[in-house]
């Protein structure tokens, strides 16, 4: 693959000729509506046939490197290059090949019954696990069923291995009151552990995660001796474990989501964790970018000084977010998928721009009403920058956060760049 941004002027018919590839597979791997419809700034994935690339206007090496996702000197030393600066338009270079590094990819959603089948078909060759979101646990230490087993069905049917999803919030529900409650009273804790065995084995659930979130500071013990059982009596019945922390970036870091997240606990306990990389730009929030790799990467420095790395999972939200702006305290944006953020940019035909700091594109527009807004979304770009990421770090793999808003360069991008392992 290479990632073509599109400058003023530029028509879809030029570029495919330009790369020699079908302008339909272009259109298909970059869900465009309408071959007329092209936006400054728009970051196109090109599916290239041959190992060759030839040099345009103001290319440099480091960005033909960057965007076929090969080391800078591989490329210099696959093209007998010495100076990188002594390159011109024109200039043919051998792309050298990528050695795929093998992840595992989770994916948790919040699509249920029948609704989730043809979510979890789509995605399920890019998919390691799936994990149906979720199961609430009750004060008495039962749980809130949910309609999952077309979602499992259709995972196992795709080679996937279901986990099964277990929180202590909902939208009406305050997860510290309740994980307080659970946690510190004994007989609770293992009404809850056989709670949840006995739906793994009705349901065919293979592993369990863990997403526990605002519980209290004092309740860091209880949280992390709840782990350390939990965790003994499902791999006895041959279960795995994994939880899910807040995107921490010290031991020191003081709030409710954070305080209780106890990294090196859950690090030594857990079979592997996910890591909440997300929600930077929240719903209720300032506009700005919802999973910036800078801060990301913040979170990944602490991280891998007290977690394995093999047991990392970088979350990866792939929604967007639309605000209106000036922003005012109380206000929400709406959360809607990558084709609906492109489809609004289309129809009011604005330039995309890229933050180069939290590398994600955003866009500006106003709506029938005379209203401003801002949109904040993912592309093949801030992908791309989150997918190294992985590489540099070494880490087991990435999360998604949902599975069912629709992007349609995300997956293919991640085929080009990772083996997926299955299990």
């Amino acid at each position: 693959m290479y990632i073509h941004v599109v400058q003023k002027g530029e028509v879809l018919w030029k570029i495919a000729d330009y790369y020699n590839v079908n302008i339909q597979d272009i259109i298909t791997l970059n869900g465009i509506p309408d071959p007329g419809l092209l936006l400054p700034g728009q970051a196109l994935l090109i599916p290239t046939q041959e190992n060759t690339y030839t040099v345009g206007q103001g290319d440099t090496i480091w960005q033909i490197a960057q965007n076929y996702g090969v080391r800078v000197q591989d490329l210099l030393w696959e093209n007998r290059i010495l100076d990188p600066n002594l390159i011109y338009p024109g200039y043919v270079l051998t792309i050298p090949q990528k050695d795929k590094p093998e992840i595992e990819v989770n994916a948790f959603t919040y699509f249920l019954a029948t609704e989730a089948v043809p979510i979890v078909r789509e995605a399920g060759d890019y998919l390691t696990y799936l994990s149906p979101f979720a199961y609430l646990i009750n004060e008495d230490g039962s749980l809130v069923s949910i309609d999952d087993e077309p979602a499992i069905a259709e995972a196992f049917a795709e080679g996937v291995v279901p986990m099964m999803a277990i929180v202590n919030f909902t939208i009406n529900v305050e997860g510290e009151n309740l994980a307080n409650k659970v946690l510190n009273n004994p007989e609770t804790v293992n009404i809850l552990q056989e709670n949840i065995l006995n739906t793994m084995r009705d349901k065919g659930y293979q592993g369990l995660n863990i997403d526990f979130e605002y519980v209290l500071p004092e309740d860091r013990e209880a949280y992390n001796s709840f782990l350390a059982s939990t965790v003994e009596k499902l791999h006895n019945e041959g279960y795995f474990v994994s939880t899910s922390l807040a995107p921490k970036i010290s031991g020191e870091q003081v709030g409710l989501l954070y305080e209780a997240h106890d990294y090196p606990a859950h690090g030594e306990l857990a079979d592997f964790v996910v890591l909440m990389t997300y929600e930077w730009g929240w719903r209720g929030g300032q506009p700005r970018a919802i999973s910036p790799i800078n801060e990301i990467e913040k979170v990944l420095d602490y991280a891998v000084s007290v977690i394995p790395r093999d047991k990392i999972l970088m979350g990866f939200q792939i929604y967007a977010r639309d605000w209106q702006i000036p922003f005012q305290q109380g206000q929400e944006a709406e959360t809607i998928s990558v084709q609906e953020a492109m489809n609004i940019a289309y129809e009011h035909m604005v330039e995309i721009k890229y933050d180069y700091l939290s590398q994600s594109p955003y866009f500006n527009y106003t709506d029938e009403e005379g209203n401003a807004h801002v949109v904040w979304f993912e592309d093949a770009r801030s992908a791309q920058a989150k997918f190294d990421a992985v590489k540099d770090y070494g880490l087991r793999g990435v999360s998604y956060w949902g599975l069912g808003y629709e992007f349609p360069q995300n997956f293919p991008l991640l085929a080009d760049n990772f083996q997926i392992e299955k299990l």
